[in-house]
């Protein structure tokens, strides 16, 4: 109870922030789903809004499924560089190696992507996930997509269920990082709790999505 009061009382500070100083992503706390989509690869993560001890927050189900949550939007990095979101995660899983194919599945995803238009090929992504065999911070490319595709342990095996744990990442100083460019801009974010590789379950809990100044 504690850990989602704080959650909330940082929630409930943050929408007050000015409007020139804040882009929503995902307004889950309001029951909001507008623009956003969904995407299947190998089955279907239910995604579902959910009430969750007087919160609403995205619940994300995978049972051997993986499929994404997507939202196509243009966020202008040069004045609002900073993403924030919140996850819980509710059941992990081990994947076995994540630098494989068979074992590229997480309990929780959070993607931005630049996208390269026609030159598609030039579609930059950085995922951060909440890795099971990964130290938090650890980088490496996403087996399926290759070096266009850099995954981030945001998180990893030693952070506990069950509990509310507030993000904040610099997109700008991410893609300079794990990609040496320097990008102005990202054109969408995806979350996304998938289990289809390992042929196991996963859950997770996904709380408000915004950019903001700093």
């Amino acid at each position: 109870m504690r850990n989602l009061t704080i959650f909330l009382v940082v929630l409930f500070n943050l929408t007050d922030l000015p409007a020139a100083e804040r882009v929503d992503i995902g307004l889950f706390s309001q029951q909001e789903l507008a623009g956003w989509k969904h995407k299947e690869f190998a089955g279907t993560t239910l995604y579902t809004l959910q009430q969750l001890e007087n919160t609403t927050v995205l619940s994300a189900l995978s049972e051997q499924s993986a499929s994404a949550f997507y939202k196509e939007i243009h966020v202008d990095l040069e004045k609002t560089p900073v993403m924030n979101w919140s996850w819980l995660k509710k059941q992990g899983l081990n994947p076995g190696d994540e630098n494989t194919k068979s074992g590229d599945d997480f309990a929780a995803r959070v993607y931005v992507i630049k996208d390269g238009g026609l030159f598609f090929w030039k579609t930059l992504v950085i995922n951060y996930v909440w890795s099971f065999s990964h130290k938090s911070g650890s980088i490496w490319e996403n087996p399926f997509a290759g070096k266009n595709a850099q995954m981030l342990a945001q998180r990893d095996s030693s952070d506990p269920s069950g509990v509310w744990i507030t993000e904040k990442r610099n997109i700008v100083a991410d893609f300079k990082r794990l990609h040496g460019k320097t990008v102005k801009s990202i054109d969408g974010v995806a979350i996304m709790t998938d289990s289809d590789n390992s042929g196991l379950a996963a859950a997770a809990f996904y709380g408000d999505i915004y950019f903001s100044a700093e």
